[in-house]
């Protein structure tokens, strides 16, 4: 998933006041007698809360960066991901508990999945109690759950990770195949759903089974996918992933949406229709969660530093500046969280379809070249260091099976310039104006390329619309517009077989986007073909060998530059307790933490 530094990221991947006023027995919170404060992902030993946990009062959260899409099933960004755990929950999902943030656990399911007919049918039932808040609110059904997983090849903004499980389910590529060809109007694509559906996914009641084409180890992982989320019939009278979608959003999560004014602010309150007998992943401790989204990085660290009264938590696409991390670490800070992410954020991506300086884009000879010229030990200083920032030099991460170590480009500006200085090439790089640890690496590349005879000019753009409105438009790839640029990655599950979610959809010639993450068009048969293997690979051992394969061959064609496989670095003031890192989400998870307030600056 598209990430943040976040991404997925992200997925980007990427506060509000409250009112207490509603009757917490009301609203199904029965207080729990204790919690300890828990940090998971850490390196720091962080001393444990002594007070009982506490429902009411207001996070606030601060920070840089927008949603994607307000849409569950087409975001595709982990500060997305981030606001969806708030209001729209999971068929399964990843839980908030050191430990164990990496392992599905149902959430809108009443039990894992029950498999039947040789591995190819699972079938799930929706927890009764689960509502939408609708008025009246209403049940979350199978039918939902189907509705859902049919919106995400939508003909208007299709989610960009449709091809992780397109292939797999049955019936579903040639129901994608025509959604796509329909005219995006909210009435074509009523019309569409009408009349058709992908015959693989069923439902009946409270039950939805989805039958596969073959059988695969990781099916549970990707029903913890947003994607996968249920859809109320209400969405469909507007259309997906839009504005006025996002302005009108049903909720059947623990908080549903007050106000959204985009790359401004994001209110959630609670949901009345929302019961915490029916949630196993979110206690919803507090009334309500006010996000500011125009807040810059160094200005959120200090606010949480000092324990402001109006900053608990960082949102979104903001971690610790890199400069600032140094000391935090030296001093053994009990209040900084070093998430474990298991991604890229970010790496290097060529455009190879650029009609720029004559295609240079397209010639492996001057992408490897390029890839020789840049010092990844520069980078990682730009990104706090390597405790932060470990150094990575594929596109697999160390966690993923098929990872082996091996560096095809290590720093060679004599090489380089053999190739590239005869060339004086004029390219265009993209990147988020507003993370600061891109806009630092942007700056370091920029120099080593001027070394070797490469003009880089900077194309900053805000960190909400590098995916919408560039990566994920192919038309902007063509245009030559950007040549190279920093993109985030982030697995799109943890567990069996993880490799395909880092490689299927950001290095398959059938991933273009928009329905699929390839941002750089790499479509090099060998890969294609190692992929496809691996996906069907009978046993682990021989999907590795495959998946170590197709990383040897991404590199070999310099599709892309790894740089490190980063913890997310973030501050937790003393009044935020039970405070844990989701890689999902990349992020503290909002829906978990509770307040002792009085700890805050003149609370």
């Amino acid at each position: 998933m598209i990430g943040n530094t976040h991404s997925r990221g992200r997925r980007t991947v990427a506060a509000l006041s409250v009112t207490a006023a509603a009757s917490l027995c009301g609203l199904g919170l029965l207080p729990a007698a204790s919690s300890a404060a828990a940090r998971t992902g850490t390196s720091h030993l962080v001393a444990q809360s002594t007070k009982s946990s506490k429902y009411g009062g207001i996070l606030y959260m601060l920070g840089s960066g927008d949603v994607d899409y307000m849409d569950p099933n087409v975001t595709y960004y982990t500060v997305g991901y981030e606001a969806m755990r708030m209001f729209s929950r999971s068929i399964l999902n990843y839980p908030a508990v050191p430990g164990k943030a990496t392992t599905v656990v149902p959430d809108l399911a009443t039990s894992m999945p029950k498999v039947s007919d040789h591995g190819l049918v699972y079938t799930v039932t929706i927890r009764k109690g689960a509502m939408w808040n609708t008025t009246p609110p209403r049940q979350v059904t199978g039918a939902d759950a189907v509705r859902g997983i049919e919106r995400t090849c939508n003909p208007q903004e299709p989610f960009g990770g449709v091809t992780d499980f397109e292939y797999l389910i049955a019936g579903m590529q040639s129901f994608c195949s025509a959604f796509l060809k329909v005219k995006p109007t909210v009435a074509d694509i009523k019309a569409f759903l009408s009349t058709h559906s992908i015959s693989g996914v069923t439902a009946k009641g409270l039950s939805v089974s989805y039958r596969l084409v073959h059988p695969v180890s990781y099916f549970d992982d990707l029903l913890a996918m947003e994607a996968f989320n249920p859809a109320p019939v209400e969405d469909l009278n507007y259309l997906p992933a839009s504005a006025a979608f996002a302005q009108h959003t049903i909720s059947d999560g623990p908080y549903e949406i007050q106000s959204y004014n985009p790359t401004r602010s994001i209110v959630f309150v609670r949901n009345p229709a929302w019961r915490a007998s029916s949630d196993p992943i979110s206690k919803a401790y507090v009334d309500e969660i006010k996000i500011s989204e125009t807040v810059s990085a160094t200005s959120v660290q200090q606010q949480l530093q000092t324990n402001s009264p109006t900053a608990d938590l960082a949102w979104g696409d903001t971690p610790v500046p890199p400069a600032q991390l140094p000391a935090l670490l030296a001093g053994h800070s009990s209040q900084l969280v070093l998430g474990s992410t298991y991604g890229l954020d970010p790496y290097v991506l060529f455009n190879q379809v650029s009609p720029n300086e004559h295609k240079a884009m397209a010639n492996v000879k001057i992408r490897q070249a390029i890839s020789y010229a840049i010092d990844r030990a520069a980078l990682i200083k730009d990104a706090g260091g390597p405790q932060a920032s470990p150094p990575l030099t594929q596109m697999l991460a160390p966690t993923a099976i098929g990872y082996s170590n091996f560096d095809d480009y290590p720093y060679d500006q004599a090489k380089a310039k053999a190739t590239l200085e005869p060339l004086h090439l004029k390219l265009k790089f993209l990147y988020q104006a507003d993370n600061p640890t891109q806009v630092k690496m942007f700056q370091t590349i920029q120099f080593e390329l001027s070394q070797v005879g490469v003009t880089l000019q900077g194309v900053g753009v805000p960190q909400a619309d590098i995916y919408a409105k560039y990566y994920e438009v192919p038309s902007v790839a063509h245009s030559g517009t950007w040549d190279l640029g920093f993109a985030q990655w982030f697995p799109d599950w943890y567990g069996t077989n993880d490799s395909d979610s880092y490689l299927q959809p950001t290095f398959d010639g059938d991933a273009f986007p928009p329905a699929g993450s390839d941002f750089g068009f790499e479509n090099d048969p060998k890969v294609n073909s190692a992929i496809s293997q691996a996906i069907v690979a009978p046993t682990t051992a021989q999907a590795a060998k495959l998946w170590s394969e197709a990383d040897h061959q991404i590199l070999a064609d310099a599709a892309a530059y790894p740089i490190d496989d980063p913890s997310f670095a973030t501050y937790v003031p003393t009044q935020v307790h039970n405070a844990v890192f989701v890689p999902q989400i990349q992020a503290i998870d909002p829906t978990n933490v509770w307040l002792s307030p009085g700890d805050r600056q003149n609370a």
